[in-house]
Formats: C-alpha cells, sequence, structure tokens
C-alpha cells in the first residue's frame, strides 16, 4: 500500500467517526499516547481525543485533501493535509494538518496530530 492509501484509509475512518459525532470510535484511531493539538490546548492519549471530539458540535463534518506525504521509517508515515470543518450554524473553517502515523500490529493509528489556522 502507498503512503497515500495508508493515510487515506487512517483518515477515511476518522473523518466517518467525525461525521458521525462518535467521539470514542474517534479517539480509537489515535495510538495510546498520541500527542493531540486541535484549535484548543493540546492533550496527549485517547482520554484527551475523545473529550475533545465530545465538545464538537452536532452536525461537525471533516473534508481532507492529502497535500504530502513522507514515509519516516516502516513503521511512520507523515500526511500534510487541508481539511475543511462543516458546521450546520456558522461559516466552514479550514485548516492544515500534520499527522504522524505509526503501525501498530497490523493497522495504522494516529500518533500525532497538529492543526494550524493559516490565513
Amino acid at each position: 500500500m502507498s503512503d497515500a492509501q495508508i493515510l487515506r484509509t487512517v483518515l477515511d475512518r476518522w473523518k466517518s467517526a467525525v461525521d458521525a459525532h462518535e467521539p470514542d470510535r474517534v479517539a480509537s484511531y489515535f495510538t495510546e499516547d498520541a500527542i493531540f493539538q486541535g484549535l484548543h490546548p493540546y492533550a496527549v492519549g485517547r482520554a484527551g481525543v475523545a473529550a475533545y471530539y465530545a465538545a464538537q458540535p452536532l452536525g461537525l463534518t471533516a473534508a481532507y485533501e492529502i497535500r504530502e506525504t513522507r514515509r519516516l521509517a516502516d513503521d511512520l508515515v507523515l500526511g500534510y493535509l487541508e481539511v475543511e470543518f462543516g458546521f450546520t450554524d456558522r461559516p466552514a473553517l479550514t485548516v492544515h494538518l500534520g499527522v504522524l502515523l505509526r503501525r501498530m500490529d497490523d493497522d495504522w493509528l494516529i500518533a500525532h496530530y497538529q492543526v494550524s489556522r493559516l490565513n
């Protein structure tokens, strides 16, 4: 599987859980010790990821476009994306997202997640 396919597989699962407002399922796609930086103070671990997404409004959706990928090691893939978060009550928010995926056994999980708002 190519780096872009690996990234797309993981982010399609993430997007599905975000769109369904299932914070525990979102968190399950992260490593146990993931560093997570959304637009609020950072968290470490799945509980912090779940709490972040639980606080998001119902109707939040995510649409992403992969900009770059890099294989850093056999078990690490770096991805850089543009993500548009849609809301039901306000304009969409476009952010830049950097993720580091780590292969854990036969699965790939998000080990690092960093959002940036660039104008």
